[in-house]
């Protein structure tokens, strides 16, 4: 259902340095680059990942009770993406485990202080 999802920056090449590394864990890499803005995605040809200056030249800002979800492929992906995220400078909003029966999840902010979760749903 859903083609990409985008975020804004305030840094665009900070964020990309932030974000290579964090979906390098996730076996996604860039498969689009322009002067403002990067998309990300892998080999399944799902969902991809953007990072945007804003195009009408207004101030970056975050979208209050916007957030992405990742899927991981299992809890450990969960535990080592989160723990990636921090190691780059972004910000916990939720350890990784258990939120209800079978939905192993954990959160974090981006440099920017988006919003993001990374999750596996036991199947």
């Amino acid at each position: 259902m859903i083609g990409y999802t985008s975020l804004g920056t305030a840094d665009l090449a900070r964020s990309v340095a932030f974000y290579d590394a964090l979906f390098d864990e996730l076996g996604a890499k860039q498969v689009m680059a322009f002067d403002d803005f990067i998309v990300w995605g892998d080999d399944t040809g799902g969902a991809a990942f953007s990072i945007h200056v804003p195009e009408n030249g207004k101030p970056y800002s975050v979208g209050n009770g916007v957030m992405i979800a990742l899927k991981a492929r299992n809890k450990g992906q969960v535990d080592t993406v989160h723990a990636k995220a921090l190691e780059l400078g972004g910000s916990d909003e939720g350890k990784p485990g258990f939120r209800v029966d079978g939905f192993y999840a954990a959160y974090f902010r981006d440099l920017d202080g988006n919003k993001l979760n990374i999750h596996h749903v036991a199947g």
